[in-house]
């Protein structure tokens, strides 16, 4: 028996669930039974003209012995019949076989029985997830548990997914992150960039944008914030680095923790602190430094960093109270394993008026690390100096002034410095006002040891820190 294809032949199909239980061919339609122990299987299917081997009496629709039969047509829906097979069991003959239905609920049980199984996972997931999300939280979290998917902050995913070692979060995470902030204003603007208030999934971020002419500056920056063991809650958290481009001209981002009271600067034109706020602003800012100036040794230690741009304006103030320390565009690194400084190729000398006396006559020793972390010191007593004069103590405070504001010009050039702080070995006054309180005395006196000529002569990070511990216990 040959057969002559009809193009768009519809045939029963056992397993076209989703068609109806119906297929459309150019060949022919089949309906074969197979005996399979004592278990005959139907089965009905469409039969493609490529499939058909060779084309007038395909292999398929040959029948064996009592195993196995089939039955090919060529007329729509002819394949509807069910094949009778001989059944034994044990030297007994029955007929039996499976409909259409029978085979459907064989195929459909054990995939309803998957899918209940994904859905009782999901449910168990989502239960899990509020239940975490309550904790971390404390409340009573019905806004976000009304979704099978839970919103994760920043600081969730700075918990969670950065490295054992401190070094930041994965750059596929920082990619994803940067790559859907929303900018909403600048909220400061200098030679070197701009700074903006963004949104990410909510959160409240600070978006550094560097124009492409200053890639080494970011490349330097985002290098440091990604060294082991730099997060620290007194130097400002970073969070992603990515660049983007809209077609013109390409944008360095530098994303990191927002914070609203914005620089030291800013705050200290605007307020006056206590005793107690002074000292909290001046303790945990030398708790940054001395992080960064810290080696701490091992298989994932962290080398010492020197700043070298220390001042009022690279200082956030957060809403506790405390400070961070920000932008290390010009930071230094110490190999202590080779005794060799990381100097970053950047072009930049930090900010004039903040340089420590060996920068300005051009006589540091570059070859000895502990000459950079001197030069910290240095600038860090200049904001001291600023913080003590914006401070009210017995009904007196000063207005906000710059260091040198009353020696050198608004922009000073070196050479307005080096007459200054070289030559003249002039410094900041200190008041006869801050006699009256034991803090600003105190302070006073370490603002002067941090301004010493001789940079070796100079207090350490840790040494000013130990000392303001002891007296704000006092």
């Amino acid at each position: 028996m040959s057969f002559g294809c009809t193009a768009g032949l519809k045939c029963f199909c056992i397993t076209c669930v989703n068609k109806n239980y119906t297929c459309e061919t150019d060949g022919i339609c089949l309906a074969s039974a197979t005996l399979t122990g004592e278990i005959v299987q139907q089965w009905k299917t469409c039969v493609h003209r490529r499939e058909m081997i060779p084309p007038g009496k395909p292999f398929v629709c040959a029948n064996s012995k009592r195993v196995s039969r089939a039955f090919c047509c060529d007329t729509d829906f002819c394949n509807s019949i069910d094949i009778q097979l001989p059944l034994f069991k044990g030297n007994h003959l029955s007929k039996s076989g499976w409909g259409p239905m029978e085979l459907a609920v064989v195929i459909t049980a054990p995939v309803g029985f998957l899918c209940l199984a994904l859905l009782v996972a999901v449910v168990y997931k989502r239960h899990a997830l509020c239940a975490y999300v309550k904790a971390r939280r404390h409340d009573d979290g019905d806004s976000v548990c009304s979704y099978i998917t839970v919103r994760k902050t920043l600081k969730d995913l700075i918990t969670e997914t950065t490295t054992p070692s401190g070094s930041g979060l994965p750059l596929l995470v920082q990619r994803t992150i940067a790559r859907t902030i929303v900018l909403h204003e600048i909220v400061g603007k200098g030679r070197y960039g701009e700074v903006w208030h963004g949104k990410w999934n909510g959160d409240d971020v600070a978006v550094k944008i560097f124009p492409s002419r200053e890639e080494r500056s970011w490349f330097r920056e985002t290098e440091i914030y990604q060294t082991i063991m730099l997060r620290h809650e007194n130097i400002l958290g970073f969070i992603a680095a990515d660049n983007k481009d809209d077609g013109m001209w390409t944008q360095l981002w530098l994303v990191s923790d927002y914070h609203e009271n914005g620089s030291l600067f800013d705050y200290l034109n605007r307020y006056t602190v206590t005793v107690d706020g002074m000292m909290q602003f001046a303790i945990s800012i030398v708790n940054g430094l001395a992080h960064l100036h810290m080696e701490i040794v091992g298989t994932q230690g962290k080398p010492a960093i020197a700043h070298r741009d220390l001042k009022s304006k690279n200082i956030l103030v957060k809403k506790n109270g405390t400070c961070a320390i920000a932008d290390f565009g010009l930071a230094v690194r110490h190999d202590s394993a080779t005794d060799t400084i990381d100097i970053s190729p950047n072009c930049r000398a930090g900010t004039k008026r903040y340089m420590a006396p060996e920068i300005i006559d051009d006589t540091i020793d570059k070859r000895h690390f502990g000459s950079f972390k001197c030069v910290d010191i240095y600038a860090l007593g200049l904001v001291y100096w600023e913080i003590a004069h914006r401070c009210s103590a017995a009904g007196f405070h000063d207005d906000y002034h710059l260091p040198y504001y009353d020696l050198v010009p608004l922009d000073p050039s070196i050479e307005d410095m080096k007459k200054v702080v070289c030559d003249q070995k002039l410094r900041p006054t200190i008041l006869n006002q801050w006699q009256s309180s034991q803090a600003l005395q105190k302070m006073g006196k370490i603002m002067q040891e941090c301004w010493c000529v001789n940079g070796a002569a100079r207090l350490t990070a840790l040494r000013i820190k130990k000392t303001l511990s002891k007296l704000s216990v006092q």
